[in-house]
């Protein structure tokens, strides 16, 4: 008999971020352990096509074209999801966009502004509304949640040239702290993740360059590129209740890079 724990039936999982690279990898995986799915996304043909990608393994999915840097849309897709799922178990913030490589001190406040609002507030947005919902149904007898905020390497590490989008990463962790300290009482953890160099639509940019692939593949001990599929496994951990005692961890999944 498989490890009941890891069994996700009757879960409800929003993947913020959820129609490709990362957030796809954690979205398959958790309806693989019978989870029905949410994803939020900007662009509607991957939408599409995540969100035929997912109903194909079984459990019910829903897809909506949210921008996390909305406030008012994002009250109104979180709404829209509890109407389709009737509950949200686990909030996975995913959603994030790269900086330009602006030297800093050539840095415009537009610029500093753009990455904010995504990254930072895109969260505080899509988190806030979770923890509200997971607050009244554990105040109405029913206690669980689960929130998972995508940070990066960059959120530990220097980042030139990227020192707003390292500001809004190393900012998560900050915040999933807290997060885990409030709402723990409500049947709710909440964790961090740094991936490192991974296959996504974000570094398929740096992808292009051999010269630099090569580089960095060096510098990672098992000697690839990670990929969305390594995320599934750590997203159904977290939404299970083997996770139940584990809260406020930063996990790095990055096949070694920082330790090298």
């Amino acid at each position: 008999m498989a490890f009941q724990p890891f069994d996700l039936t009757g879960r409800v999982a929003l993947i913020t971020g959820g129609n490709s690279g990362i957030g796809l990898g954690m979205a398959t995986g958790m309806a693989q352990a019978g989870a029905e799915v949410c994803i939020w996304g900007t662009n509607p043909d991957k939408n599409a096509r995540a969100l035929d990608h997912l109903s194909a393994i079984g459990p019910k999915v829903t897809a909506q074209v949210c921008n996390v840097a909305d406030e008012a849309a994002v009250d109104a897709c979180f709404t829209a999801a509890l109407e389709a799922h009737g509950r949200v178990d686990g909030c996975f913030a995913n959603a994030g966009i790269g900086g330009r490589g602006t030297a800093f001190d050539q840095m415009t406040r537009e610029e500093w502004d753009r990455i904010i609002a995504v990254n930072q507030s895109g969260v505080f947005y899509t988190f806030r509304a979770a923890t509200r919902h997971m607050r009244e149904r554990a105040e109405a007898g029913d206690p669980f949640g689960r929130l998972m905020a995508t940070a990066s390497l960059a959120a530990i590490s220097g980042q030139a040239r990227g020192e707003h989008y390292a500001a809004t990463k190393g900012g998560l962790i900050s915040m999933i702290k807290a997060l885990a300290v409030e709402y723990a009482r409500y049947g709710v953890t909440a964790h961090t993740l740094l991936p490192g160099w991974i296959e996504t639509d974000m570094t398929a940019g740096a992808m292009d360059n051999p010269k630099f692939m090569d580089a960095v593949s060096r510098r990672i001990p098992v000697r690839r590129w990670g990929t969305p599929e390594d995320f599934a496994a750590i997203a159904v951990y977290v939404m299970s209740t083997a996770s139940a005692y584990h809260t406020a961890e930063t996990f790095l999944i990055d096949g070694g890079y920082a330790a090298f």
